[in-house]
């Protein structure tokens, strides 16, 4: 795993909505994440497990892979957190 960028947690929710990701509790998870020291496992923990917070991320027929798969890399986020995004957005 290289260096982590530098870029914020919002600058990357901006990127999943932008690909189509609606967020369900964005408020919550936007303070989750602002607590977190390393966001980016936060948001991994988050969404897998952040149903019972109302924390969700769903596909409104507009999601688009690649865009969203773009945004993980770019902001350097923990390897599988793709696979456990689309799990949430498929569970919802």
């Amino acid at each position: 795993m290289g260096s982590f960028s530098a870029e914020s947690f919002e600058d990357f929710l901006e990127s999943l909505k932008q690909a189509g990701v609606a967020i369900s509790n964005e408020a919550e998870l936007r303070e989750r994440l602002a607590e977190a020291q390393r966001w980016r496992y936060a948001f991994r923990t988050l969404a897998a497990n952040g149903r019972s917070l109302g924390i969700r991320f769903e596909d409104h027929g507009v999601q688009d892979e690649a865009q969203i798969r773009s945004a993980l890399v770019r902001f350097d986020l923990p390897e599988g957190t793709e696979a456990i995004l689309a799990a949430s957005i498929k569970a919802h």
